[in-house]
């Protein structure tokens, strides 16, 4: 089954975890652990990114590492392109 990009949330790992994902503070880096091994990782850090969403921990960053990574490189127009070179091309297993 081929999904399209904006379907990448059906492959999260943290699907259905959402109120744990927005922790205040220091508890954010204990949140992005989730993040580790999931499959649209970097979908999910280009789409927090692009979008300058500040809240919560998206792609394994905190919004503190995000702000600082968008102060760094104001050169990058586009983070879905840089990221995710084949947008559109998830494959899900149809088990």
């Amino acid at each position: 089954m081929t999904l399209q990009t904006e379907d990448w949330t059906l492959l999260a790992k943290c699907r259905g975890l959402q109120d744990e994902l927005f922790p205040d503070g220091a508890e954010q880096k204990r949140a992005r652990t989730v993040c580790a091994g999931c499959p649209v990782r970097s979908e999910c850090l280009a789409e927090a990114l692009d979008n300058r969403i500040e809240w919560g921990v998206w792609g394994g960053m905190t919004e503190r590492e995000r702000r600082q990574l968008l102060r760094q490189r104001t050169d990058i127009t586009s983070w879905t392109s840089l990221l995710c070179p084949k947008p559109g091309a998830y494959v899900a297993s149809t088990s």
